[in-house]
């Protein structure tokens, strides 16, 4: 779960303004998934969670 944050947490940090946050939580979701399907399915659910908020 740490991982998580860790990565969501870089994301924001290193994304300028107006970056597509889902979308940049989906892609590493994308990478992630031959390694850690469980991680990411946590990051889908991450930006998942960033598009209700917004909208």
């Amino acid at each position: 779960m740490y991982t998580l944050f860790a990565s969501i947490a870089r994301l924001f940090s290193s994304a300028p303004a107006g970056a597509d946050y889902p979308q940049q939580l989906m892609e590493e979701a994308g990478a992630r998934f031959g390694r850690n399907p469980l991680q990411a399915a946590e990051l889908r659910q991450a930006a998942s969670a960033w598009l209700r908020v917004v909208r």
